[in-house]
């Protein structure tokens, strides 16, 4: 009797003592053209073993990587996509630069400052407007969540006037007119409820009529 310790390691277990044999008896056929035929069935079976990997993107080009890790990269075949070195493959990914901020309100995150560009840039106007409440609304949400407390109006506006360089300068606003730069965004929300609400009883009634038809 075999047992699996005097046999070789498994490089990748989920796919099977079986598949891990047909790569090495693949490795030992005298032609290139024996190789290519057997190597394209070997792919098409280990397809069929993990039919999960049809979901995923270019699960090809992922089925032949793995056919030359089974064959730990020792496999003199034509391969339909770019051969992965083992090299390569042990490489470590590149560090990520996370992004800085060289000011005191990094809560409000790179979005938030990538939205006061762009306010920055566009013409006074209604699109310029609508801009900078989409920014008020969620530089408050920002900052209500990073220190867990209530903000006024003044202190978001002076945030923004800092982080806009003073281009976006909403402090001199009376109460009126702050107000005014919530309102759309809550003339908003109470369309959509509505609509949404508008919505849910449509759908009862329908569901109420067919059931009567059915009676």
């Amino acid at each position: 009797m075999e047992y699996n310790t005097d046999r070789t390691q498994l490089i990748m277990p989920e796919y099977g003592r079986n598949i891990q044999q047909l790569v090495e008896h693949c490795k030992t056929l005298p032609t290139k053209e024996e190789r290519n035929e057997m190597a394209l069935a070997i792919v098409e079976f280990m397809g069929q073993r993990n039919p999960h990997l049809r979901d995923e993107e270019n699960y090809k080009h992922k089925l032949w990587d793995h056919l030359f890790i089974l064959a730990d990269y020792d496999l003199d075949v034509d391969s339909p996509y770019t051969i992965v070195t083992k090299e390569e493959l042990a490489e470590k990914p590149r560090r990520m630069d996370y992004p800085s901020f060289d000011n005191d309100y990094k809560f409000y995150g790179k979005s938030i400052l990538q939205l006061i560009e762009m306010a920055i840039k566009l013409d006074d106007g209604d699109e310029k407007d609508a801009l900078i409440q989409v920014i008020a609304n969620n530089m408050k949400k920002s900052y209500n969540v990073y220190n867990k407390e209530h903000v006024s109006d003044d202190v978001i506006f002076r945030h923004l006037k800092d982080l806009s360089d003073n281009q976006l300068d909403l402090t001199g606003l009376d109460s009126l007119d702050k107000s005014k730069i919530y309102y759309a965004n809550n003339r908003n929300k109470n369309q959509n409820n509505n609509k949404n609400q508008n919505n849910n009883n449509r759908r009862k009634n329908n569901f109420q009529n067919h059931k009567n038809k059915r009676r």
